[in-house]
């Protein structure tokens, strides 16, 4: 849902301030969301339990890996395993 939709929701009455804020505070489970940590870490909830929190170079350095670990998991299918979606 974007920014736009979200604003129209909300001005039509379709979805109230308070529900939006809820959903804010606490995003449905499933959902990927990201909040910067106290010692600012930058954490992205809803891949597992607790959240997964590194350091924007940290963060910088991941995503520059991602075709490499893409390859990686291309050539090593057939020995990975998957977790069943709840």
């Amino acid at each position: 849902m974007t920014k736009e939709e979200i604003l129209q929701r909300i001005e039509s009455g379709e979805i109230s301030a308070e529900a939006l804020s809820q959903l804010l505070e606490n995003p449905p489970k499933g959902r990927l969301y990201c909040k910067v940590s106290e010692k600012g870490g930058l954490s992205v909830y809803g891949l597992q339990r607790m959240p997964v929190t590194l350091y924007v170079e940290q963060w910088t350095r991941l995503l520059e890996f991602v075709p490499i670990l893409k390859q990686f998991m291309a050539d090593n299918d057939d020995k990975l395993k998957r977790k069943e979606a709840k």
